[in-house]
């Protein structure tokens, strides 16, 4: 797909992210926004994912045979839902029903509801690496060789569980995961360094055998030429460092840890909408 294809589906897949949280005045737009560029990237172009005569998307709860992404920090489900649903997983219509009673749609990703392209329930931070870890390994014990994706936050780093999955992949030589922070330096509480610094994350991946490289998250470009790259070294797993900014696209949520969670009122909502086009041939559900 073209990069600006996907630089317009991005635009459309933050409008929905903003209008899902003012609809229930609940979620987490800041880290949503800022991710929204690289599982753009992942669903439309990078990932080889089962699909149809017609394309539309196959669910395979066991991921045989094709790539597969984990979301750990799973408060930013505005997007992974709205880029799921947007690839062909469920109805568009169904994002109207983002965190309301008996929705599929939770505030976090839970596999209790059967949603299409939801394999694991997360938002207990620092637990998706070793579901990937996992995931990676079965992988290879199968013969299959399709590659696993995981997303991390950078306040996530402070979990221990983390750590311990970063000793097994280069132990396994998981040549078959790239892992990937969304290294934005923002957590609920704060700038990351003042909660708690994690310092030279880099070096820490570095140390323990991994393949580290960086990469700019909110531009297209450079996120389909590094995740492209991040396969590789066959037998090293890979760490990247993705730069983000908090709320991009909207500029009054932009690089402040205060959009973390919180929702935008009816005035905030249309200045949003304002800077966000609808894409032709998408629009609005």
């Amino acid at each position: 797909m073209e990069i600006q294809q996907l630089q317009n589906i991005a635009t459309q897949v933050r409008r929905d992210i903003v209008r899902m949280v003012h609809a229930v005045n609940s979620g987490h737009p800041g880290g949503s926004l800022g991710c929204t560029d690289l599982l753009v990237a992942l669903y439309f172009d990078v990932m080889r994912l089962k699909r149809d005569e017609q394309g539309a998307a196959i669910f395979d709860m066991n991921a045989t045979d094709e790539d597969v992404f984990f979301l750990s920090n799973g408060h930013i489900s505005p997007v992974f839902y709205s880029v799921l649903a947007r690839s062909g997983y469920f109805p568009v219509s169904e994002l109207a029903t983002f965190r309301k009673l008996d929705s599929r749609l939770q505030g976090h990703p839970a596999t209790a509801e059967h949603l299409p392209g939801i394999r694991i329930a997360s938002g207990s931070l620092g637990q998706g690496l070793s579901v990937a870890c996992g995931a990676a390994f079965a992988k290879r014990l199968n013969g299959d060789d399709k590659h696993v994706y995981v997303l991390m936050g950078d306040g996530e780093q402070q979990e221990g569980q983390v750590w311990e999955a970063a000793t097994f992949a280069p132990h396994h030589k998981l040549g078959n995961l790239t892992a990937i922070i969304d290294f934005n330096g923002q957590q609920i509480d704060g700038p990351t360094k003042l909660v708690m610094n994690n310092r030279d994350l880099g070096a820490k991946y570095r140390a323990f055998g991994w393949n580290v490289t960086e990469m700019q998250g909110n531009d297209m470009n450079d996120i389909i030429k590094t995740l492209h790259e991040s396969k590789a070294e066959p037998e090293v797993p890979t760490l990247i460092l993705m730069h983000t900014e908090m709320g991009f696209g909207v500029d009054f949520m932009m690089g402040s840890h205060k959009w973390h969670g919180v929702a935008p009122n009816d005035e905030q909502l249309a200045t949003a909408l304002n800077q966000l086009p609808i894409t032709a041939g998408m629009g609005d559900y």
